[in-house]
């Protein structure tokens, strides 16, 4: 029996950046609550791979690969749910990239260029095509996915910082806009976390122990964090239940943002 605050039946869902991470994990978690699911990823293989293996365990699903920075890929992504499920009910903008670590005074324009090309545009066009969709239903949810560092400062990493700020500032904007239409949109900022981004991203030949040594002792936990306790964070933010919150920038952090 299902937990009826997490109870997702008959509800369709977008999420990008499905086909790994905290993607390829909510998708499968909302797939057992009853969702039927729209995929995206750049990658095409385990967005696939993911969908087959969703659909096997009776899940309805529809994987389109793209690239989410495409003003194009986001409103097609929206038209397959409207097209395939009649609607769309919560979309999940998750697709992101990282960059190696670089001291501010070497960024250079590709690699801001780049980070919002995909962390920003991917959100905000999202958005576009996913609003007018869900209100057409008479409301839902969206959860965008920035960071930690979106909240604060993150040295050596500042390109993807500025992105991840950008990404809350267009959340709250939006949920302003659309709280009176049912519509409730939030961010989720995670700490470093146990991911693809972090466990396999470009350290730029440092000692990849060492720098998640360093990442672990940030955290009053003392320790990284697992991709199912962001996940377990997400379902809350999207539930059904969840009908009051709307407009915020979620820590998910071990305890940093304490400090």
């Amino acid at each position: 029996m299902r937990d009826p605050l997490l109870d997702f039946s008959g509800h369709r869902v977008l999420i990008t950046g499905a086909g790994s991470g905290f993607g390829a994990l909510l998708a499968q978690a909302l797939a057992e609550r009853g969702a039927s699911l729209v995929l995206g990823d750049l990658q095409s293989a385990p967005l696939n791979a993911l969908a087959d293996s969703l659909r096997s365990q009776g899940a309805s699903v529809v994987a389109q690969a793209g690239d989410v920075s495409s003003e194009a890929t986001c409103r097609a992504l929206v038209d397959a749910a409207v097209e395939q499920f009649g609607g769309l009910d919560s979309a999940v903008n998750n697709a992101g990239i990282a960059h190696p670590f670089i001291s501010f005074e070497h960024l250079d324009e590709a690699t801001l260029d780049r980070q919002f090309a995909v962390n920003v545009k991917g959100v905000m066009f999202g958005m576009k095509y996913q609003i007018p969709a869900i209100r057409a239903q008479g409301g839902g949810a969206i959860l965008n996915v920035s960071s930690m560092a979106g909240l604060g400062g993150a040295p050596k990493i500042g390109a993807y910082a500025a992105a991840k700020h950008a990404v809350i500032g267009l959340t709250r904007t939006a949920a302003v806009e659309q709280a009176r239409h049912k519509l409730r949109i939030n961010a989720i900022c995670p700490y470093y976390t146990h991911t693809p981004m972090v466990d396999e991203g470009d350290l730029s030949g440092t000692d990849r122990d060492a720098v998640q040594a360093m990442m672990a002792a940030g955290s009053p936990m003392k320790r990284l964090g697992q991709p199912a306790e962001i996940v377990a964070v997400m379902l809350m933010l999207l539930s059904p239940a969840n009908t009051f919150m709307t407009g915020q920038a979620v820590a998910v952090d071990g305890g940093v943002s304490a400090f």
